[in-house]
């Protein structure tokens, strides 16, 4: 069959590809020679799909469903591998090659249209909360993942960058910048992290009820990971008049249910709303920046 890239991959991929990058070019080829190397049979490409990968549900030679998934390498799949590695399907969705030459990723199907957003709010807290918890382990010795402390300085110097560009998210920029500092001066634990974890990365399964994809690994603190899932719905937080209230509560119902600080997942939650927000402004989503930058100011 013929592999085209999702538009909202598309869109994705092409904020942030570097001059020059032709992976989007080259993807159909691609995953036509991942699918024959594998002998794998296609079903269909996923849609609307990642913004960062292309997903296609396959069968393997003797037909069991499968996922492979294929990232371009500033996606870090490597990174994405040794994680779910590590995990070996404990709350995170199962691998089914150690390795692999041409960098795709060969999973466990799960059912793709159904994840814990499908749940009323609360209901899909508590169960995103659950399976996140079961990701937080000891890293592996010697490992190479990036912590905390290296993505958010990249970040970091990303957002003063902004913050010179539009004087208007300033102030916003130095109180993130300055729980920052506050944060990393004492990080009470080290943990593997998802690092990109919110509910529509919870998805239904048959060996367990939720499982998390989709992770972009880092070392780090917990309240770091769980700080994504605070804004989770931003959209219909900002549309209600109680939503600082709302956003109050569900910090300090998070933190209670998973044994982290409040006031750390507090600062963490800024920073992450922060750095989302002047992105977001930064490739062309005014919108979207809107939602996140006035989210923050609650915090």
């Amino acid at each position: 069959m013929a592999f085209e890239a999702p538009r909202r991959l598309e869109r994705a991929l092409g904020e942030t590809a570097p001059a020059g990058d032709d992976w989007l070019a080259r993807l159909p080829a691609m995953a036509e020679g991942a699918v024959a190397r594998r002998e794998l049979t296609v079903e269909r490409v996923q849609v609307p799909g990642g913004r960062s990968s292309l997903v296609v549900l396959v069968r393997r030679a003797d037909g069991t469903p499968a996922v492979l998934k294929l990232a371009p390498p500033r996606a870090r799949p490597e990174s994405e591998r040794a994680a779910l590695a590590h995990w070996g399907g404990l709350g995170a969705v199962q691998l089914l090659e150690a390795a692999a030459a041409d960098g795709a990723l060969l999973l466990e199907r799960l059912h793709p249209d159904v994840s814990v957003r499908s749940l009323p709010e609360a209901k899909a807290l508590l169960e995103a909360a659950g399976t996140l918890r079961r990701l937080w382990v000891a890293p592996p010795a010697g490992h190479a993942f990036e912590t905390v402390a290296e993505r958010t300085g990249r970040q970091a110097a990303a957002m003063r960058a902004s913050a010179e560009a539009d004087p208007e998210t300033a102030p916003l920029v130095d109180a993130a910048l300055a729980a920052r500092e506050d944060l990393l001066a004492a990080p009470p634990e080290q943990l593997l992290l998802h690092g990109t974890f919110r509910q529509s990365k919870v998805l239904a399964g048959e060996r367990m009820p939720w499982l998390a994809v989709g992770p972009d690994p880092v070392v780090g603190e917990s309240a770091f990971d769980l700080a994504r899932l605070v804004r989770d719905r931003v959209e219909d937080l900002i549309a209600t008049p109680s939503g600082p209230a709302t956003t109050r509560r569900r910090i300090k119902r998070l933190a209670e249910s998973l044994e982290v600080d409040q006031e750390r997942l507090r600062g963490w939650t800024l920073f992450r709303a922060v750095e989302s927000g002047v992105r977001a402004l930064r490739v062309g989503r005014p919108k979207d920046a809107e939602l996140l930058l006035e989210f923050a100011g609650w915090l």
